[in-house]
């Protein structure tokens, strides 16, 4: 999945759920995803940080969160 492709699911995501803040939404696009999608943002993000480990769905929704953000500027 392309970060663009990122952002467009997550902006349809808030459309659907304005009341949540974006680490909410950020949640929601990774549960939505499916567990493959989940694993692989998490793997973006541990390789980032360098590390070898971690809990994968707050990793996956940190990636998202990273993406969506990078891209508002």
């Amino acid at each position: 999945m392309t970060d663009e492709e990122l952002v467009v699911e997550f902006a349809l995501t808030r459309l659907d759920n304005p009341d949540l803040d974006l680490e909410e939404v950020a949640a929601l696009v990774v549960r939505r995803m499916g567990e493959d999608r989940m694993l692989e943002f998490a793997s973006r993000t541990l390789a980032v940080r360098g590390e070898l480990r971690g809990a994968a769905f707050p990793s996956a929704v940190e990636h998202v969160l990273r993406v969506v953000l990078t891209m508002r500027g």
